[in-house]
């Protein structure tokens, strides 16, 4: 592969090994991509090159517990300092002394608190589809307070086990119904419960609806294909999902590592963008409004309309250019 359409190499950093998707010129300014759950560094595939011919150096790995990069077998190894020493330590790999993060699901708490935790190597942040969040208490006893009995994902998640045999069991059924049950198509005219049904016997992929034949289609035309999801399921084969649902279990305990930082420790400049039918936004329908409250320098937001939660595959173009118009005023300032 050329310089601009990238190249994937091995990476031993802060104890393990991650794979790692590159492209662009090392000696450029760096922006680290953060992907999220249940994703890879795949997901960034329209990124890439787009950042690289716009004169950046991009990082995307595959973190901790992906595909092929290493897959530690305890819980408290997907702790929010492991992550976040993940990200910093590639920098380090580089010679790089700060980069531009941009994170997206799970990625996007990854990077707001590697700008809490590390901000003399954070020039700049950025959230995709999940806003920054200043928990007043742990998240799941706050999750558990609203839940209740009822079945909710992430309390679904919590214990080792079910989920891990859930998901891995079939990994194409998997990523087929969660790549398509939180994307616009697969959310617009999808009714929301009265009621959702009670924890005990119940899955996480029995809430997902019945996905269409592939390629599925956004605003900008196809955007997974078969050979997308054929690489999807090869690396989920491989690892399973200890490790991805292992970022769940990690919750309450991050939540003691940052409970003291406050928002103002992000001085760099940062940003969000999201989807205009991503479900989280209907989770957190004030995020937007809390990271302009919070946050010194937040720069703004784009919603990107007729995309869902996999806004940057399913709009590659439409995020791109927010993505580079943010960009764009770092150098300006």
């Amino acid at each position: 592969m050329n310089e601009i359409s990238g190249r994937d190499v091995d990476v031993d950093v802060n104890g393990v090994t991650l794979r790692v998707h590159e492209a662009g010129d090392p000696a450029n300014p760096t922006v680290v991509l953060s992907h999220g759950f249940p994703e890879l560094a795949h997901s960034w595939r329209n990124q890439l090159p787009a950042l690289a011919a716009a004169g950046y150096h991009v990082v995307a790995p595959n973190q901790r517990g992906y595909g092929h990069s290493s897959a530690p077998t305890t819980v408290d190894a997907y702790g929010v300092r492991h992550l976040t020493g993940d990200l910093v330590a590639l920098l380090d790999h580089y010679g790089k002394d700060d980069a531009v993060f941009v994170g997206h699901d799970w990625g996007a708490m990854i990077v707001w608190e590697t700008a809490r935790l590390h901000p003399q190597r954070v020039r700049a942040v950025v959230g995709v589809s999940v806003p920054f969040v200043q928990w007043p208490a742990p998240p799941t006893q706050l999750m558990s307070m609203v839940y209740g009995d009822r079945f909710f994902y992430i309390l679904y998640f919590q214990q080792v086990g079910p989920a891990d045999a859930e998901l891995g069991s079939d990994p194409r059924r998997t990523m087929v119904g969660i790549l398509w049950g939180a994307s616009a198509a697969g959310i617009r005219g999808r009714a929301v419960p009265a009621e959702l049904p009670p924890m005990d016997g119940t899955g996480f992929l029995t809430m997902l609806p019945e996905a269409p034949a592939l390629p599925f289609t956004g605003p900008e035309g196809p955007w997974l294909t078969e050979a997308d999801l054929q690489l999807y399921v090869a690396d989920f084969t491989h690892s399973g999902f200890f490790g991805p649902l292992s970022y769940y279990r990690n919750l309450d305990a991050n939540f003691e590592v940052v409970k003291g930082l406050a928002p103002d420790t992000l001085t760099m400049p940062s940003y969000f963008i999201a989807g205009a039918l991503d479900p989280v936004l209907t989770m957190d329908p004030t995020g937007v409004e809390r990271m302009h409250t919070l946050l010194p320098d937040f720069r703004g937001h784009t919603m990107i309309a007729d995309a869902g939660h996999w806004v940057q595959q399913e709009a590659p173009n439409a995020f791109n250019d927010a993505l580079l118009g943010f960009l764009a005023t770092l150098s300006a300032g």
